[in-house]
């Protein structure tokens, strides 16, 4: 058998006076080393500065597309103006037309809120199309479901959505209306690309669907959203944009937007740049 080789351990260790000497200085040394070495150590991390984090506040379910590089307005309740103000400018039924709505659609109202665009909406489809009433706010959908039943709509159906997901079932809609809402979605590209699949394809009887927005040429701090932030941000998820038009006397611009190619996978969208208008000088 092997031997086992072994280092051999001197039976007793000498110390000089002076290495001992030595030793006690390097100990003190040592000592007071460590609490300047902490304070080194500790003091940068304190004073750096914390670098915020862009998922803070998201939703779980938002978190694999981009956040949104702009400002979101904040909620502005439902009622934006008076029925009978925007009938009285012709706002629903020109916005209805410019969207080329038809008897018998079938098309989603996002944001319906009260519940002004749900019933006219309604009432245009006709009694074999279909209208979907869609919002984030409890309330307001449990207040639409009274109105809706109280007026009898049949056609309509109510449905509470998402901040970034509308619960839309797919290849359904002709068209999908968002009016003076899109400027309050505080997660546009997880948003528009889970309202994207909702939309009938291009194979449908009635053509491919479409979305319409109508909104406001302003700030987000004023509620609106300027028209090329509006672009970039549907072209950056896969729509292109196939009619526009400024309208304020109907309260704001108009633009039809439709499904462009492939679905784009959150990974790869780019998030628009932010670049805020220039004040006017007063």
């Amino acid at each position: 058998m092997p031997r086992s080789v072994t280092s051999p351990i001197p039976d007793v260790m000498r110390f000089s006076v002076s290495s001992i000497a030595s030793f006690k200085r390097e100990r003190r040394q040592s000592a007071l080393a460590v609490p300047l070495l902490l304070a080194l150590l500790v003091t940068p991390l304190s004073a750096c500065k914390r670098l915020d984090d862009p998922d803070a506040g998201r939703m779980e379910t938002a978190k694999a597309y981009p956040p949104a590089s702009r400002p979101v307005s904040a909620l502005a309740g439902n009622q934006w103006s008076t029925e009978t103000a925007r009938d009285n400018r012709g706002e629903a039924e020109e916005i209805m037309k410019a969207a080329g709505l038809e008897t018998d659609m079938t098309v989603a109202d996002i944001g319906a809120g009260e519940g002004y665009y749900t019933v006219r909406l309604a009432e245009k489809v006709g009694a074999n199309g279909r209208v979907l009433a869609q919002d984030i706010d409890r309330e307001a959908i449990d207040r639409l479901a009274e109105r809706v039943n109280r007026e009898s709509l049949d056609n309509v159906s109510i449905k509470l959505g998402a901040p970034d997901d509308p619960r839309l079932p797919e290849n359904s809609f002709d068209r999908i209306f968002l009016v003076h809402m899109y400027h309050e979605v505080r997660e546009p590209y997880a948003f528009l690309s889970r309202l994207r699949p909702a939309l009938l394809d291009s194979a449908s009887e009635g053509g491919p669907g479409e979305v319409i927005v109508v909104d406001v040429n302003r700030d987000f701090s004023q509620h609106g959203i300027p028209p090329k932030q509006l672009f970039c941000e549907f072209e950056a998820v896969g729509y292109e944009l196939i009619g526009f038009m400024e309208r304020p006397e109907l309260g704001g611009y108009f633009a039809r937007f439709r499904a462009k190619g492939d679905a784009i996978l959150p990974g790869k969208i780019k998030p628009c740049p932010y670049r805020p208008e220039p004040k006017q000088p007063d």
